[in-house]
């Protein structure tokens, strides 16, 4: 059945790799961009919507509506990464990714819940990411904002469980996308005490993403199957075996062992 399904960040990879796939598959797509000029040729309809802005939200809520009176899924994806060691991170940069990677989505879910109630259900996926789990070296506060929406999902999913709405959470993975030219790279000091650490970290990261990543097209399947399901899980994993064993590795493991096997694995 044809489905409204709204997918912010989605002009670029894997939103819009999710917004081509579903449209593909038969269903009425609108994804954000900040600039939806830029793409006249995308497959779906983008509107100008930026999440760091509650105006944005709104107007682009009330589009949806007027155009297709429901959304029956929403697919909070627009993110950036973030690197840097913690003690000389600037605030002003980490508010900034917790306004697109964490209030960001709350707006969003904030201003499409009572949409939702309307048409009697519907489905939220949060995207987040395997670093979610796991407290990386140098990318300690992307860790915290993937975590903070991670947790936020469970909570979620109990306080609107006789609503009819799903919450659901999907994190991938190193995946091959423009992800490492928007992240922010918070720090170039090579007078730090960091910086040696810091450096090998970065050019490592950088290499997992563009010759290690998984295909987008993976993620997209996955939340294709997700909708489709009448009882979706809490939380999905999509990446490569041994990310995806890390979580694994992470529960079951004494804390200083995985500590030592996780710097071990950075080469720190």
């Amino acid at each position: 059945m044809n489905k409204v399904i709204l997918i912010t960040g989605a002009s670029s990879g894997i939103g819009k790799s999710i917004g081509n796939y579903l449209t593909e598959n038969g269903h009425t797509v609108y994804g954000t961009s900040r600039n939806p000029k830029k793409y006249p040729k995308s497959q779906f309809t983008l509107v100008k919507s930026d999440v760091k802005k509650i105006s944005d939200i709104n107007d682009l809520i009330n589009h949806v509506k007027i155009k297709e009176g429901k959304i029956d899924v929403l697919i909070n994806n627009a993110g950036i990464g973030y690197t840097g060691p913690i003690e000389e991170s600037k605030i002003q940069d980490i508010e900034s990714l917790f306004s697109t990677n964490f209030f960001g989505p709350i707006e969003m879910i904030k201003k499409t819940l009572p949409l939702m109630r309307e048409n009697n259900g519907g489905l939220i996926i949060n995207i987040t990411s395997i670093a979610g789990y796991i407290g990386l070296p140098f990318r300690g506060i992307f860790c915290a904002s993937k975590s903070a929406l991670e947790i936020l999902t469970e909570s979620l999913r109990t306080e609107i469980k006789d609503h009819g709405i799903k919450v659901v959470n999907v994190a991938p993975g190193d995946v091959k996308t423009d992800v490492v030219s928007r992240r922010i790279d918070s720090f170039n000091d090579r007078n730090s005490i960091y910086f040696k650490k810091y450096y090998k970290t970065w050019k490592g990261m950088n290499e997992d993403v563009e010759v290690g990543g998984i295909d987008p097209i993976k993620v997209s399947k996955l939340i294709l199957k997700i909708i489709n399901k009448k009882n979706p899980k809490i939380h999905y994993v999509v990446g490569k075996p041994l990310q995806k064993f890390s979580i694994i590795l992470k529960k079951i493991l004494p804390d200083l062992v995985f500590e030592k096997i996780l710097n071990k694995f950075n080469g720190l």
